[in-house]
């Protein structure tokens, strides 16, 4: 008997839109750019995620000699029923160096002119939510001059 792997598939988990503020930049450190963006709020939306995106993460990048970026945001969302689901998000923001330089100044920029993925793990105590302790994740992001709005999906 030969069995073969599962095909996953996606399924849609919420939405996020993380409000973001004025980035610290480290600077030049041997890795590349370091930066840190803070985290100052935001809310989570979908059909398996409702809540408001806690205040006080942040997002530590290295923007890369070619201005691609790597990304580690750890934030916390409240659920619409006050569970705390902890979040560490991985990512990589990349593309033609004129969009990405547009994305640096601010400017909007048409998503599918970059490629902005992410894999979220999630962690949390609360019984409602224990699924997502066991989910692998992955997200699509658009950056925005305040904000990053994320659709997360988990591989099913």
């Amino acid at each position: 008997m030969t069995f073969e792997p599962v095909t996953p598939r996606l399924e849609r988990l919420c939405r996020a839109h993380v409000l973001i503020g004025e980035p610290l930049v480290v600077g030049d450190t041997p890795l590349g750019v370091r930066r840190i963006i803070p985290i100052t709020g935001g809310r989570v939306e979908g059909p398996r995620l409702e809540g408001v995106v806690v205040p006080g993460g942040a997002d530590w990048q290295i923007v890369r000699g070619d201005g691609g970026a790597m990304l580690e945001a750890r934030y916390t969302i409240r659920t619409e029923d006050s569970a705390l689901i902890y979040v560490r998000n991985i990512g990589l923001r990349v593309g033609p160096p004129q969009t990405l330089a547009r994305l640096g100044r601010g400017e909007p920029v048409d998503p599918a002119t970059y490629y902005f993925r992410t894999t979220p793990r999630f962690e949390t105590a609360a019984a409602p939510y224990a699924w997502l302790n066991d989910v692998i994740a992955v997200g699509s992001a658009v950056r925005r001059p305040d904000a990053v709005i994320l659709d997360f999906f988990a591989v099913t």
